[in-house]
């Protein structure tokens, strides 16, 4: 005879299945072996929802994320690490000021030129005085708020590894990116809208290199993945429920699939997957009343839409974008990640060629807009727990890649970021390149000391976040990374 839930054969298997583990247990336990909760992860116990808000390991200085992210590689020299010393280097051989250099971390071997000075014109601003190029008149109001990193570095000298790199530490695809390990350690604090939402290019150039595997959750349960919004059309597909579909009809749809997924679970408990898909379809139906009212900016002020520059049709895709992400996040949506710039080259701050068009471009798509976020929320007080981040996968090299128009090759050896609110400290520049801009060498940054300072200012360790899988406890730094304690309030 068997019962409405298992067999006897079925209970005694499982009985002595559980005796062996208890004596397992007991065993590693004598042997110090025994792997507790809270030895790495030390996040404490998640409810049946996957995204329900977590405490941190530590008081943290932000509770949130928008990082613009430089698709294709800005040069640090034309933005935000003024080099003088390069003018008096102007058309001479870079060998001349290194005379081992190997054109290793560029693409195009047999265009390289000489040493080129920034075609733009920097001058001091805020009362750091922070030298600021005239494609930034913006931005240049900001710098008081701004954490410059000026000595970055990375391996690869390639898009698609890079963009893998800087979004989850690894120049492979597979891993989760920043914002799922943010969303993993801390889950949401809106019931009604994704954690990580993504948004891209809306201008017709194409997602970056590497497309979705960029805000990918990797080996990540899928509901931590950037929840990515079109730029064109519908934002999220099913967004808004068909006309012959009734809102007590499908609450009940939903209720019968509920039921019929959890008494699944019951005999599947640790199936963290099957947890994250029945929260997925609840959140895919609260989204449906909340994501329209977050994603309608006619509700703002004109001289809110102003500020950020909608109605200019140089910005207005980029000022949309940004005016999205405040709404975002003053929802509760825990990271933002907007990509400036499409696939590659011209499309994106890739400027192989035309460095001064390229960069005057998309600094002029960007630079009001990122600008009107930053004023807007110092305004509002949500500066005050909400990191800015302004960052892409590599730099550029200070040398001409000839053409007509001159531009630069790719740089890993040297790259510039900021950050600017949450627990970050204002008008600093910490580190440096040689005087040229081609290496970084003083107080080097690499990416994964970015990403530790990162969950830092998020209250996590990022020696303690991780994740296991495939029998080795991951986390988004492996096995580096240190806190910028010098860029910290």
């Amino acid at each position: 005879m068997t019962s409405s839930k298992f067999s006897r054969r079925s209970m005694l298997q499982r009985s002595g299945c559980g005796f062996g583990m208890l004596g397992l247990a007991g065993l590693l336990h004598d042997q110090g072996l025994l792997e507790t909760a809270s030895a790495e992860d030390s996040l404490g116990n998640r409810s049946l929802n996957p995204l329900a808000p977590q405490s941190g390991h530590f008081d943290a200085k932000a509770k949130r994320v928008i990082w613009i992210f430089v698709n294709g590689g800005p040069s640090p020299v034309d933005t935000w690490n003024y080099r003088p010393e390069l003018t008096k280097w102007n058309g001479k051989t870079i060998r001349e000021f290194d005379p081992g250099f190997q054109n290793t971390t560029g693409f195009f071997k047999n265009a390289v030129g000489n040493l080129m000075q920034s075609p733009f014109t920097f001058t001091p601003r805020g009362e750091c005085g922070k030298m600021v190029p005239d494609i930034f008149p913006h931005l240049g109001e900001h710098v008081d708020r701004m954490a410059v990193i000026q000595s970055g570095y990375t391996e690869s000298n390639n898009h698609s590894p890079a963009l893998f790199a800087m979004n989850t530490g690894f120049a492979r695809m597979g891993f989760p990116c920043v914002g799922s390990w943010v969303t993993y350690g801390l889950g949401s604090e809106s019931a009604n809208l994704p954690g990580f939402v993504v948004m891209s290019d809306p201008k017709g150039r194409g997602l970056p290199k590497g497309s979705a595997a960029n805000w990918s959750a990797g080996f990540l349960p899928g509901v931590y993945q950037g929840t990515y919004l079109r730029p064109q059309g519908e934002a999220i597909d099913n967004l808004v429920r068909p006309a012959s579909l009734t809102e007590s009809a499908q609450r009940n749809e939903l209720n019968l699939l509920k039921q019929l997924n959890g008494l699944h679970r019951e005999q599947h408990a640790a199936d963290t997957e099957l947890a994250a898909r029945i929260e997925s379809f609840e959140l895919a139906y609260r989204m449906q009343a909340a994501a329209p009212e977050a994603l309608n900016l006619a509700t703002e002020p004109k001289h809110i839409q102003d500020l950020y520059g909608i109605g200019d049709e140089q910005c207005d895709h980029f000022a949309r974008q940004c005016l999205t992400a405040r709404r975002l996040v003053e929802r509760g949506v825990r990271f933002v990640q907007i990509y400036s710039g499409g696939m590659e080259n011209q499309r994106s701050w890739d400027g192989h060629s035309d460095i001064e068009g390229n960069h005057r471009q998309f600094a002029g798509e960007t630079d009001k807009p990122v600008a009107g976020l930053l004023s807007d929320m110092a305004a509002s007080g949500l500066l005050e727990d909400t990191l800015v981040i302004w960052c892409g996968e590599f730099g550029r090299l200070p040398i001409a890649q000839t053409g007509d128009k001159p531009g630069r090759d790719h740089n890993p050896h040297h790259f510039c970021a900021w950050l600017a609110g949450g627990g970050v400290k204002g008008g600093v520049s910490y580190g440096n390149s040689d005087e040229i801009g081609y290496k970084s060498v003083e107080n080097r940054v690499h990416l994964n000391d970015l990403h530790a300072t990162i969950l830092h200012l998020m209250g996590m360790d990022h020696e303690r976040l991780t994740y296991k899988y495939n029998g080795r406890r991951f986390r988004l730094t492996d096995v580096a990374g240190h806190v910028i304690q010098d860029i910290l309030a």
